[in-house]
């Protein structure tokens, strides 16, 4: 199977037609947040893929309706505080970063970790059922001490760091934090878990 991982930056390598050839073998597209609906929606179309996504700070991935109302993007499925099986896959996800400014999608490290926990039952049947509680969990904020930064508004969350030791995903997708330097890997193991940074694109390759 083969992820398509995208977040913070309309890649203008994907934001095109010519691009589908290149991806036709793409299975899924995860969204790590801080991306224009508009832009889901034509990832969606272009590769008739399922697209999942969590929220960014920013809040950009809803849409308002003739009514007024907030929506998500045409095709395109909102994984923010749920757990899905889908495609084979144990997928969660939980957007947003650390709070360091009025507004929105923006959490302390506490009700972050209560956002987390309100997960923890669901992930335990999937240990009965499937053998395992999470393949993938998608977050907008990296995990503390992995790819984050010293400043408020992009440190990570520890309970984040918590979730990969305990509950073992075979990879953390997240976004948030900005890559200008190619040198900086985007992937990190710890543990038995990959942590990729999506800023962009990155893509997964799941045997």
């Amino acid at each position: 199977m083969k992820i398509l991982c995208v977040s913070d930056a309309v890649d203008r390598r994907l934001y095109s037609l010519q691009a589908r050839p290149r991806l036709a073998d793409v299975d899924l597209v995860l969204a790590a947040g801080d991306l224009p609906a508009s832009y889901l929606e034509f990832l969606v179309d272009l590769l008739e893929a399922p697209l999942y996504f969590v929220m960014g700070n920013h809040g950009e991935e809803l849409v308002r309706d003739d009514r007024g109302r907030l929506r998500p993007p045409l095709g395109c499925t909102s994984l923010e505080g749920r757990v899905l099986h889908r495609q084979g896959l144990l997928l969660a996800g939980l957007g947003g970063s650390r709070r360091y400014r009025p507004g929105p999608y923006q959490y302390g490290e506490g009700a972050m970790a209560r956002r987390l926990a309100r997960l923890l039952p669901r992930l335990l049947y999937n240990r009965l059922r499937h053998g395992r509680c999470l393949d993938l969990l998608l977050t907008h904020s990296p995990p503390w001490g992995i790819h984050d930064r010293p400043d408020p508004a992009h440190q990570g969350f520890r309970c984040f760091l918590w979730a990969i030791e305990r509950l073992r995903p075979r990879y953390l997708v997240h976004g948030h934090c900005h890559r200008y330097d190619r040198r900086e890997s985007a992937r990190t193991r710890h543990g038995q878990t990959w942590v990729v940074n999506a800023y962009e694109q990155q893509i997964i390759d799941l045997a």
